[in-house]
């Protein structure tokens, strides 16, 4: 039980206190709970310590390895191991009793996680910026407040950095459910050798935010994204009918100019209130409450199994009809759900396409493997994207 939960409790006087002997007054009931709380408070502390030893003597045992086959293979040790999170967080949720929610209970433990990761080796994520984006919020999402994230200008950038290993992961929005697929990220793996290794879906909430300074009265402006602005419109047209909307690069960029503004409000996610000390003036404005973006983890290794997986491969089929058609039947013969399919031009190749396809299962199941073996004679060119693990919180 919470101090808060205890106090709430505590709150109407005119109720008898449960648990409490009837010579007991309130203040040395609540002194009793305190006390309680703090020795929880110092027990997890220590856990969560031995739990940090646990992370150091791994990061060790990885780095001996990795000292010992240097000369054979020029490897460096992978200390983020996406399956491994992945399976730790369903765990969590599956053993969770509450009273906390399960996906609260979760973030709990990647932030646990995210630490521990801190102390085996400093992680450096590149995502698309700027600082207080949804892509900002998916990066700290999935990687945890300690993780060193480095905003980028584009999703090129964000491809480029991975590429060279000056950052260890990217992570890039590739679909929203309302406004569809981001082509930039597509084209991106047709240039690249990387490997999608994680996916984030991140529920999409705006909120209508102002400075401290802001006079609300005297609004005569309201800066997002395009998308954020065509997200609200039905808010907006309901209650700042005759506030001009300015269209710019980012939600972070649109909270950004609040500092120095004064008649100006953003429409920006939670990540962005944050960061530049912006109020929530309304919660979760948008127009569809289900709204959600994914977001891909890019990176340089292949990933095992975690038990729930994904497999994202792209295609260069025959200029030829039915070509589709012959591509998609050993997925139904083998069994293997496809979940989402995209086409792109091949370029330069004119009126030239390859198709980006997701299917359920990991690459080393067998009737994943007996599909897409069985779709490599039919068409130019098969490449496996990447295994990884289903999106858990």
């Amino acid at each position: 039980m919470s101090e808060q939960s205890s106090e709430q409790n505590m709150d109407n006087l005119d109720q008898p206190i449960a648990g409490a002997s009837d010579t007991a007054t309130e203040k040395e009931f609540l002194d009793n709970i305190r006390q309680s709380i703090d020795a929880v408070d110092c027990e997890i502390q220590t856990l969560i310590n031995d739990r940090a030893k646990l992370a150091q003597q791994v990061a060790a045992v990885k780095k001996n390895h990795t000292a010992n086959h240097a000369a054979a293979n020029n490897s460096n040790p992978i200390f983020y191991r996406p399956e491994r999170e992945a399976q730790v967080l369903k765990a969590v949720m599956a053993r969770n009793t509450g009273p906390i929610a399960d996906e609260k209970m979760a973030r709990l433990f990647r932030e646990i996680m995210s630490v521990c990761l801190d102390l085996e080796a400093p992680q450096r994520i590149a995502f698309l910026g700027p600082v207080g984006t949804f892509t900002h919020a998916a990066a700290l999402k999935h990687f945890g407040k300690a993780a060193d994230t480095v905003p980028m200008t584009t999703i090129t950038d964000v491809f480029r950095e991975v590429e060279a290993g000056t950052a260890m992961y990217g992570v890039v929005p590739v679909e929203n459910s309302s406004e569809g697929v981001v082509n930039h990220t597509l084209d991106g793996f047709l240039s690249s050798s990387l490997k999608i290794i994680g996916e984030v879906e991140l529920p999409i909430h705006q909120n209508f935010l102002v400075a401290e300074h802001t006079k609300i009265d005297g609004l005569s402006r309201i800066y997002s994204h395009q998308q954020s602005l065509a997200q609200c419109r039905h808010w907006l047209d309901v209650n700042f009918p005759n506030v001009e909307r300015v269209a710019v690069s980012s939600n972070g960029e649109a909270a950004r100019r609040l500092k120095n503004e004064w008649h100006s409000a953003a429409i920006a996610g939670d990540v962005a209130a944050a960061e530049y000390d912006l109020h929530k003036l309304y919660s979760n404005i948008e127009d569809n409450p289900s709204n959600t973006t994914r977001f891909l983890i890019i990176g340089h290794e292949a990933i095992a199994p975690s038990g729930q997986d994904k497999t994202s491969i792209v295609v260069s089929a025959h200029d030829k009809a039915g070509a589709l058609i012959e591509i998609l039947k050993p997925l139904s013969y083998h069994g293997v759900s496809m979940t989402s399919i995209e086409t792109r031009p091949e370029r330069p190749n004119k009126w030239a396409y390859v198709f980006f396809i997701d299917m359920n299962g990991h690459i080393d199941e067998a009737n994943v493997s007996a599909a897409i073996a069985d779709i490599r004679p039919l068409v130019k060119d098969v490449r496996i994207l990447g295994s990884y693990p289903k999106a858990v919180l």
